[in-house]
């Protein structure tokens, strides 16, 4: 993998991707935060060696390098997925990719629903803690401890230092921010109302499909990690409607603004 990893990170180096700080990961229908991006490289996924390549409709799939409120990043617009027939090594694989290019941050961003029925949907919930319902560990592979340590602490996966200063983001640019725990399950099918019931009683606020993996190696390579979630439905388990995935992306698209405000401001101030 090492090999694969490096060969990924010299053909970006060729085309620009020159020593960022910070990787950023967008979720879907969170693409906007490009337009405050001075572009510098743009890469197709299918053109990286060794990338895996994203299937998903709304996840563009084009890894961009430029610079954000005066810091270089990498973005990644569109991730991968279990349920897209991925392995967990390879939905991660981009985020030891940019970790070879030289970031030592990692901002995470996903669409979600809202376990907690005191969070409505347009809202934006930072994590603070998460479940791993996936099934495996992107870690659980032979030769990992060359990689980094094995048994990778998770007191802590989200930086508290980053968190806090979002959240006096939000107090300043009066943004309501919510604060929470994030279930991560496999999918690509919606819960049913007995498993929503099941994942308020475990502890979680909301629940989605993606960012715990590269949670898990960004902590094994040693990242600053924080997330945001952007709540796109309610899971009301006992009002339960039939999911509009239109309405999902056009409730992601409301609160992405506030997301971007965010994410700039954090970045300034990083």
């Amino acid at each position: 993998m090492r090999k694969f990893i490096q060969a990924s990170a010299q053909f970006l180096e060729q085309r620009g991707f020159e020593s960022p700080e910070i990787g950023i990961i967008l979720g879907t229908g969170l693409g906007q935060i490009l337009e405050n991006i001075e572009i510098e490289s743009e890469v197709s996924y299918n053109h990286i060696p060794n990338f895996p390549t994203a299937t998903v409709e709304f996840h563009k799939g084009k890894l961009i390098y430029g610079t954000l409120s005066g810091k270089k990043v990498v973005v990644m617009q569109g991730r991968f997925h279990l349920y897209e027939g991925y392995t967990l090594r390879d939905v991660t694989f981009p985020v030891r990719v940019m970790h070879q290019l030289g970031i030592k941050k990692l901002l995470v961003s996903n669409a979600s629903g809202a376990i907690n029925l005191n969070f409505k949907k347009g809202e934006i919930m930072l994590i603070d803690d998460h479940i791993n319902l996936q099934g495996g560990s992107p870690l659980a592979f032979k030769g990992v401890e060359k990689m980094g340590e094995r048994f990778v602490d998770m007191s802590q996966p989200y930086d508290p230092e980053m968190n806090s200063i979002i959240e006096t983001i939000a107090k300043e640019k009066q943004i309501n921010l919510h604060k929470g725990v994030y279930a991560s399950v496999v999918g690509p099918q919606l819960e049913t109302r007995a498993e929503y019931r099941y994942l308020k009683i475990i502890g979680a606020d909301a629940v989605g499909m993606s960012t715990v993996p590269e949670i898990i190696v960004a902590n094994h390579l040693g990242l600053k990690v924080s997330a945001l979630s952007v709540l796109t439905d309610e899971c009301d388990p006992d009002n339960l409607k039939p999911v509009d995935i239109a309405d999902i992306i056009a409730m992601a698209g409301k609160a992405e603004p506030d997301m971007i405000t965010i994410f700039t401001e954090l970045i300034k101030k990083l």
